[in-house]
């Protein structure tokens, strides 16, 4: 579905009231930070009145995260979109290949996808014409041939299971 021209204005006002209300709580909580550690004197009164505006920091706080939910919640996936620009970064798969050139004791391996990949956009075919060139088994190359930078997804799950 296309996001229509008003619907990305509501959220891009939904994500702008948060940013709003978080350089709110930041300037709050940063006085607080500052005048709460250094008392001129041993009854400072300053402290009980800057002490009541607590809850005006953690508030703006709470009420900027809600906006942010509440924003991301609208937020729609291009899949189409996505897809198509994986599709046209095979330097995705540098690390994969980099990994599997370790493996084989390849000497400098970095250096030689560096030169493959930096500041220029790999394609398909460098990228299968590169894996062909290693001297590593067949079946490495075969396994490595098979990847594209939509089926990679390198230790992904793994992180994402260390977040839950």
């Amino acid at each position: 579905m296309v996001l229509q021209p008003c619907h990305i204005k509501s959220i891009q006002l939904i994500f702008e009231n948060s940013e709003g209300n978080l350089g709110l709580a930041n300037a709050v909580m940063t006085h607080l930070g500052q005048k709460l550690p250094i008392s001129r004197w041993q009854r400072d009164l300053t402290d009980s009145t800057v002490l009541r505006n607590l809850g005006v920091g953690l508030g703006y706080c709470l009420i900027a995260y809600a906006s942010t939910r509440k924003g991301i919640s609208k937020l729609e996936v291009n899949q189409p979109h996505l897809l198509e620009e994986l599709n046209q970064n095979w330097e995705v798969l540098a690390e994969p290949i980099q990994t599997v050139m370790r493996r084989y004791g390849i000497e400098k391996p970095y250096e030689k996808l560096k030169e493959l990949t930096r500041g220029k956009r790999v394609t398909e075919q460098a990228m299968r014409e590169f894996i062909d060139k290693l001297a590593i088994p067949q079946e490495e190359k075969l396994r490595l041939q098979k990847l594209t930078p939509a089926t990679y997804i390198g230790a992904a799950v793994e992180l994402v299971e260390k977040l839950s």
